[in-house]
């Protein structure tokens, strides 16, 4: 098969964007007659939404008008292009915009008006490998160990032509809000690939991060990609949906925790640990269980505090996180108020428990009850949770729970004490990093955190 090609959402709403284009792009505007070419362009260039048109100017005013407007680099290889305020991270801890340059194709059209977003979009077209060598030094930093780097563009590329090509996991049911017999309401809710129409992937890190051209240690990025060039992890003939997080917190968790009912065998729940090293007892389901879990230093790939090691393999962004593998996180009472009104659009009254109602096996909870003087609700799964109880996320739904003593027997705040940072499904960044550190090669990392998958090359 040829090497597939795919649309990126780099911005997904906006009334204004500005771009840079560097050496010329042709212009295609869509017609009656199928389409053309009114010219070339160049240079810094604006776009407004107004109405039901995209409009393009630069310095000397306007350039073109049309419903879709697509920039076509004459050179696709040399030349590029940079997008000015690309929201990175969004909703985040570390969320911020920057100024990111990208290879490919630039087009400019319609939001998406089903989810009530409207103005205008920005989709990037290119190759897959293409798009890859930026998703391999986004993720992780290219002054990663060779093995890393390769198994993490083995890991991108089967996620995406799973996506793709429609081998992920089965379609999710609806997710939303209920209202039990007993008046708790319950909001269980998951995020996926699915939730963008127009475009294959997004740029950012709900998909995969796309962060635009590496800059240094590009050449390790690209090297990565072309060794191992359509390459990707099968399961019974189907690529595999590899999903990643950046780190396990200790031990890897299973599918139907963060997203719909179903499981699949090659993502397994199990120690991430070395060989031989001793860890707590597993599954991490049981109250107790957890507790004894989070609480301890246990063994394991991700386990390392060596900070020389994570700026190294880590990207710059995530320079500011200190604390993977256990973290802590005391939430007043008055503040985990305001941010459950902002996030739920209720006021559910002072809080008077946080309680796990559900654990997976890696000890993260899927279904966690709120119980407020006013409204009793359970919310999941994990990033749901992860949501509600913070401004931007929690780092995982791997924590336990000790409210603090308040008066009439409202608590005054809640410690949570976590594990891990993400949804800790399929290969663990950090774990997989440190075992490429010690001098694992890309096979090897790969059999360890998807069990029973096999390597083919497609194209």
């Amino acid at each position: 098969m040829p090497e597939p090609l795919l649309r990126a959402g780099l911005i997904t709403s906006t009334s204004e964007v500005s771009f840079f284009l560097d050496g010329r792009y042709h212009l295609l505007l869509p017609q009656v007659d199928g389409g053309g070419s009114p010219g070339t362009v160049s240079g810094e260039i604006r776009a407004n939404a107004i109405a039901n048109s995209i409009i393009i100017h630069n310095h000397s005013g306007e350039l073109a008008r049309g419903s879709t407007i697509r920039l076509e680099p004459l050179d696709p290889r040399q030349q590029s292009f940079r997008l000015f305020g690309v929201p990175v991270g969004l909703d985040f801890h570390w969320e911020q915009r920057k100024n990111l340059r990208y290879r490919g194709l630039l087009s400019l059209e319609p939001g998406d008006r089903t989810t009530g977003e409207g103005g205008l979009q920005v989709v990037n077209e290119l190759g897959l490998e293409t798009y890859l060598e930026s998703v391999v030094a986004s993720e992780m930093s290219p002054h990663c160990p060779a093995a890393l780097l390769e198994a993490h563009a083995i890991v991108s590329r089967s996620w995406l032509i799973a996506q793709v090509e429609g081998t992920r996991a089965p379609p999710l049911p609806p997710t939303g809000i209920a209202t039990e017999s007993d008046g708790t309401t319950r909001i269980i809710r998951w995020y996926d690939r699915e939730d963008h129409g127009s475009f294959h992937v997004c740029a950012d890190d709900h998909c995969q991060r796309y962060q635009g051209l590496p800059g240094s240690g590009a050449q390790a990025a690209e090297s990565a990609v072309r060794t191992t060039r359509g390459t990707v992890l099968e399961y019974e003939g189907r690529v595999c949906d590899a999903r990643f997080s950046k780190c396990c917190g200790g031990v890897t968790e299973i599918f139907s925790s963060a997203w719909g009912d179903q499981d699949l065998p090659y993502l397994r729940s199990f120690p991430d640990s070395p060989s031989g090293a001793a860890v707590v007892a597993h599954p991490l389901s049981g109250e107790q269980a957890a507790r004894d879990f989070i609480r301890q230093d246990t063994p394991a790939w991700c386990n390392t505090r060596n900070r020389d090691l994570l700026e190294r393999i880590l990207p710059r962004i995530d320079h500011g996180t200190t604390n993977f593998y256990r973290w802590e996180l005391f939430l007043p009472q008055d503040r985990l108020r305001s941010i459950l009104d902002h996030k739920l659009g209720m006021d559910v009254g002072p809080v008077i428990s946080l309680k796990a109602l559900r654990r997976g096996p890696s000890s993260r909870i899927v279904e966690l009850e709120i119980h407020g003087k006013r409204n009793r609700l359970v919310v999941g799964k994990e990033l749901e949770i992860r949501r509600i109880l913070s401004e931007s996320h929690l780092y995982s739904s791997a924590f336990t729970i000790q409210p603090t003593p308040g008066s009439h027997g409202i608590p005054s705040g809640f410690k949570l004490r976590g594990a891990g940072w993400g949804h800790g499904v399929g290969l663990c960044q950090i774990g997989a990093a440190v075992m490429a550190w010690h001098s694992h090669g890309y096979r090897s990392i790969l059999s360890h955190y998807y069990r029973g998958a096999v390597l083919r090359k497609r194209y």
